[in-house]
């Protein structure tokens, strides 16, 4: 696969690369981070995180904390300490006390805010993955249940607007429709 090979060039000439995954919901940025962790991870150690641990909820899922969160961990990152962080609990509305992850070569951040401008200058590089917003609530619902549909509404008004401001599909250097 091209971008199996390109991710791999990229990420073998950089020292503590982190590759961002973003695009809408439902456009399957974990799935992409899943296959793209297995395929590097031979040559490197790889950590996934993925932004659903990282939002504190609906409400204020792509703010100023996450953005806060992401430069810490990203900086942590590049210089090799442990990722420590607190994973967000949906069914409590709260945080889980913060867990201690072993530093890895590669970290690999997939979600939508994933590959926001406040991170830009630690990223080895970005991937937008391209999707209808109305395709991706229907795939959302389908995985995880119709009792999110009132709150997957908000989300897509407050994805737009995060990509908007942030203009994140047109500074990825990956585009990927899916």
């Amino acid at each position: 696969m091209q971008l199996i090979e390109a991710l791999s060039e990229i990420t073998q000439a950089v020292e503590q690369p982190i590759i961002a995954i973003d695009g809408p919901a439902g456009a399957g940025k974990t799935t992409l981070a899943s296959t793209l962790s297995l395929a590097l991870s031979p040559s490197m150690s790889t950590r996934v995180i993925h932004m659903d641990e990282l939002y504190p909820g609906w409400e204020k899922a792509l703010g100023e904390e996450l953005s806060k969160t992401l430069t810490w961990l990203t900086s942590c990152h590049k210089a090799k300490k442990p990722l420590l962080y607190s994973s967000f609990n949906w069914g409590a509305n709260e945080f889980h006390p913060p867990k201690s992850h072993e530093s890895t070569q590669l970290l690999i951040i997939e979600g939508v805010a994933s590959a926001q401008l406040p991170i830009e200058e630690s990223l080895a590089t970005s991937i937008w993955l391209d999707l209808d917003p109305e395709i991706g609530f229907r795939r959302v619902i389908e995985r995880d249940g119709e009792s999110i549909s009132l709150e997957m509404k908000k989300w897509l008004v407050m994805q737009e607007q995060h990509f908007a401001a942030d203009r994140t599909k047109e500074r990825c250097e990956f585009i990927l429709s899916t």
